[in-house]
């Protein structure tokens, strides 16, 4: 299983300029944003480290980013962001 990035510029690339500027200008899209990132490198801290843990739970923490990121995602297309 290989050990990747889901960092949300990298997920979404055509979004990288409107990303920094909500990052600085929406309060709860910076807030999101935080909240994805650290369980984005708790995820992948777990799986470099091999760490001890449930299946259950490292499924649930990728059910919360996957959520997260739709999130993210919908305020980007509705912020003016296009595909």
């Amino acid at each position: 299983m290989g050990i990747s990035s889901h960092e949300l510029q990298k997920e979404f690339p055509q979004f990288s300029d409107l990303i920094k500027e909500l990052k600085t200008t929406d309060t709860k899209f910076g807030e999101s944003l935080k909240r994805y990132t650290e369980l984005d490198q708790e995820i992948e801290g777990l799986e470099r480290r091999d760490s001890p843990i449930g299946d259950d739970k490292l499924h649930r923490l990728k059910q919360q980013r996957v959520e997260l990121k739709d999130q993210l995602y919908q305020t980007l297309v509705q912020s003016g962001g296009s595909i």
